[in-house]
């Protein structure tokens, strides 16, 4: 449960970086002080929000390739977020399992988003997961 806390956490503080125009040092110091977790997962939060933040303009550049019709700017601002999330731990977070990047991405769907979203979600990131292919494979051996 604490990784699934630390995932809900890390989504809050996209989110209030995106929307909110937070700095995301601010963002994440004031939230990170508002939930207790293990330190582990303090700084699994940590590495997505500023990998996030390095990478945006790739991981968008992804979901518009593969979101049919939808632009990043066009999207909700959570679906936007849960799916960079998941994009960048699929991408960068090698030790993560592919499924479970997924589906956690699929359950912040669930809580956070409309009843489309997690369909949405799941379709996008895996059209994503198939076009990596051997990427992907490999990061799973």
């Amino acid at each position: 449960m604490s990784r699934r806390l630390a995932r809900q956490t890390a989504l809050q503080i996209l989110f209030e970086i995106d929307v909110g125009k937070n700095e995301a040092e601010t963002a994440l110091t004031f939230r990170l002080s508002e939930v207790t977790l293990e330190p582990r997962d303090s700084d699994f939060v940590r590495r997505v929000v500023l990998g996030v933040g390095e990478h945006i303009k790739e991981l968008d550049q992804i979901i518009d390739t593969f979101a049919k019709d939808w632009r990043t700017d066009r999207m909700s601002n959570v679906d936007r977020n849960i799916l960079r999330f998941a994009i960048f731990e699929i991408c960068f977070m090698k030790e993560i399992d592919v499924k479970i990047s997924i589906n956690e991405a699929v359950e912040l769907a669930k809580k956070f988003s409309d009843s489309a979203s997690p369909k949405f979600i799941n379709g996008i990131l895996g059209a994503v997961v198939a076009s990596l292919g051997d990427v992907v494979n490999d990061k799973e051996s």
